[in-house]
């Protein structure tokens, strides 16, 4: 394997991938040994672009995504932009700026925290200007773990770009919280905030 210099560079990042995309193309995520030996290495050469990057990997199909992420951390996203950007062709891969939207019906679990998205609910709030949520998680505590599960489900149904631009304030609570206003089931999230979003959008581009 080729190194980087000690401060790195968008360019010397895909040089360097590319030199070694054959690894990373075969990489078994089964394989727990190998994954981990892939992923410290490709976490490595990212930090030294910058410390927040992170990434995934998408399954060995003809083509692989690889996902470059901020990890939620809105201060790195213009380094996820910037890296993103700089990546050369490589005909079997695709590079993806920031976690997308996926399927949001598979449990997530960190250490002993595990929660259902069927369980999760939500109430959506429009302050006037940009939107707000509610999220209602059962079993909810202080733990930081529940935080991650929660910020990683909104991931899910919204894309990690969304999630950080588009929502003012977050609100993580237990579904035995007493609030105001309708709760809906967490797979409604897309549609109701991809609607808010667009009327937001709306309401801003009319005249005063």
């Amino acid at each position: 394997m080729s190194m980087l210099n000690r401060k790195s560079s968008p360019q010397k990042f895909w040089k360097w991938f590319g030199d070694n995309e054959e690894q990373f193309f075969a990489l078994d995520l089964e394989n727990k040994a190998e994954r981990e030996k892939v992923f410290d290495m490709l976490a490595r050469q990212l930090q030294k672009i910058d410390r927040d990057l992170t990434f995934e990997f998408g399954p060995p199909q003809p083509v692989r995504e690889f996902i470059l992420s901020a990890g939620g951390i809105k201060r790195a996203f213009p380094a996820v932009l910037s890296l993103s950007k700089a990546a050369t062709p490589l005909a079997r891969w695709k590079i993806t700026a920031f976690r997308p939207r996926r399927d949001t019906r598979y449990t997530i679990q960190i250490g002993d925290k595990l929660v259902d998205p069927a369980q999760v609910e939500f109430i959506l709030l429009d302050n006037g200007r940009r939107a707000a949520l509610e999220l209602f998680i059962p079993g909810m505590t202080d733990d930081v773990a529940f935080r991650q599960i929660g910020y990683l489900l909104l991931d899910a149904a919204l894309g990690e770009f969304d999630v950080e631009t588009k929502i003012d304030g977050i609100d993580m609570l237990p579904t035995t919280a007493v609030t105001e206003g309708r709760r809906h089931a967490f797979r409604e999230l897309p549609a109701l905030f991809d609607r808010l979003i667009a009327h937001l959008e709306e309401r801003s581009e009319k005249p005063c």
